[in-house]
């Protein structure tokens, strides 16, 4: 996350596509490597979302020593693809956006629920209401509302 202002270095650094390293190759190849993924903060400034490919957006806590981080999916019915919560305990969001559709470990190529990664359906565009705790989300012709 960069400050415009600031040319130094990042404000702060989330693992959003860690996954993708060894696949920089493909992704090269297909030109995805040049996508540019928006990203947006939430109202009251302690949330930070961000796109990713086959139309799911990741949210993080922003707040000094937040952990905080959700994988959801913009989709007609979210929770199509939902798996059981990991034996694991998770941290949560709180109050923030409630259809939580991945967790776990991420492989490369595969998301939590064991699907291939699709490069070509990407969620670009995301805005959050500056008051509401509500998303707003982009993907190909669609446009989806998240609200907690």
């Amino acid at each position: 996350l960069w400050d415009i202002n600031m040319d130094s270095g990042p404000v702060a650094t989330y693992q959003v596509h860690e996954y993708l390293r060894p696949k920089l190759c493909d992704l090269y190849e297909n030109d995805s490597i040049f996508d540019k993924f928006e990203c947006c903060l939430s109202g009251d400034g302690l949330r930070v979302a961000t796109g990713s490919y086959s139309n799911l957006f990741r949210v993080f806590g922003c707040a000094p020593g937040s952990t905080e981080a959700t994988t959801l999916e913009a989709s007609k019915n979210p929770m199509r693809r939902q798996v059981p919560t990991p034996s694991r305990p998770s941290r949560s969001l709180g109050n923030s956006i409630t259809r939580v559709v991945r967790r776990g470990a991420e492989n490369p190529g595969v998301d939590a629920n064991g699907n291939s990664f699709d490069f070509t359906t990407k969620l670009l565009h995301l805005a959050w209401h500056p008051s509401e705790n509500s998303i707003a989300c982009a993907a190909a012709n669609s446009l989806y509302m998240y609200y907690a």
